[in-house]
């Protein structure tokens, strides 16, 4: 089963992700509402997959963060969430992010890329 660390600011969006989590089978072993929770957390609870919400990373060095963040999760797959499609994904891969998913994806989307990215944890 992949273990998931959830990482976003708003409950919401965090709840809505878990309920597409659970239905694809993977267990949420954490979660976090902004940026020194997750660096602080994340690494610790073995996770599989890391799906964090770029806006979640400090504004002034987002790159270098999600590198720090990646180098402490090294066996995880680094999913980023972006609310628009434009540079952000670019630098998201740039920055060691495995995939990146656009929150305004349809749910069906976002569960394929999830499956997607879950299968990449399987071969690792």
């Amino acid at each position: 089963m992949t273990r998931v660390f959830l990482a976003d600011s708003l409950l919401d969006e965090r709840s809505a992700l878990q309920l597409v989590l659970l239905d694809l089978k993977m267990t949420v072993v954490g979660e976090a509402a902004d940026w020194l929770t997750t660096l602080a957390n994340a690494p610790a609870t073995r996770l599989d997959m890391l799906l964090i919400d770029w806006d979640l990373l400090p504004i002034d060095l987002p790159m270098q963060a999600l590198a720090k963040l990646r180098a402490a999760c090294s066996n995880a797959i680094v999913v980023v969430l972006i609310s628009l499609r434009d540079a952000r994904q670019q630098a998201a891969l740039s920055a060691g992010a495995d995939a990146f998913i656009s929150k305004s994806d349809m749910p069906e989307r976002v569960a394929l890329y999830l499956r997607l990215a879950a299968a990449k944890v399987q071969t690792i």
